[in-house]
């Protein structure tokens, strides 16, 4: 049985569209957890690295079903960091919901509960990160789960390029890649991946395009 007095540190949870992943555009209550051992060097939430909130999972519970939407994210941060990340991703499952995992791909992602779909990063050079690739992870996905890798330049794409053929990442699951807003022109990596008959889908960060850099969109 769950414990809902269990424990965790929050930075936000609000209510809005899904900017990426497959499941782009769903109105989407997102939690984010507080707290992530990587340091990419393009990250656009380092404002979750510290602070945040403690909450009892019950406490987030309730928080979530007051937006009232189906689909719920657990994104971050890092939230597998978080010893009570795993309960909470079971709890939103029971509690009826659709639920996503955004994660690093760092972290041993098997205690997920199967019913939660994980989108897993792929860290590229640009990132600063490349070395902590858990590459292990690759064979504990499967076909509801999705890859994402975000490319700031050429480099990033080649590599990302070898990593989707060579260890055939599309057969695995969706693999998306996405561009770092401002480093990366979207036209140029569209135009690199019909060259290549890339088996993958390429996204833009929605939320973004609709409302730019604010915070809890």
């Amino acid at each position: 049985m769950t414990d809902l007095s269990a424990t965790l540190r929050i930075t936000e949870i609000f209510h809005s569209l899904q900017g990426e992943s497959t499941r782009a555009g769903l109105p989407t209550t997102f939690v984010r957890l507080t707290g992530c051992p990587l340091r990419c060097a393009w990250c656009d939430t380092d404002y979750a690295f510290s602070g945040g909130e403690t909450m009892t999972l019950g406490a987030v519970l309730i928080e979530v079903a007051r937006h009232g939407a189906r689909h719920v994210c657990v994104t971050g941060g890092e939230p597998l960091t978080q010893k009570a990340c795993l309960p909470l991703l079971g709890a939103l499952c029971d509690a009826g919901h659709s639920v996503s995992l955004e994660t690093s791909g760092a972290l041993d992602i098997s205690g997920v509960d199967p019913r939660v779909s994980r989108i897993m990063d792929l860290k590229a050079p640009s990132s600063g990160e490349v070395d902590r690739n858990h590459w292990e992870n690759l064979g504990r996905l499967d076909a509801h789960d999705e890859l994402k890798i975000v490319l700031a330049d050429e480099t990033d794409y080649d590599w990302a390029r070898k990593a989707i053929r060579e260890r055939g990442l599309d057969a695995i699951c969706p693999v998306l890649l996405s561009p770092v807003a401002g480093l990366l022109d979207p036209k140029r990596l569209a135009e690199w991946v019909l060259r290549d008959r890339l088996p993958v889908r390429v996204q833009l960060q929605l939320h973004k395009l609709v409302w730019g850099n604010e915070r809890g969109r």
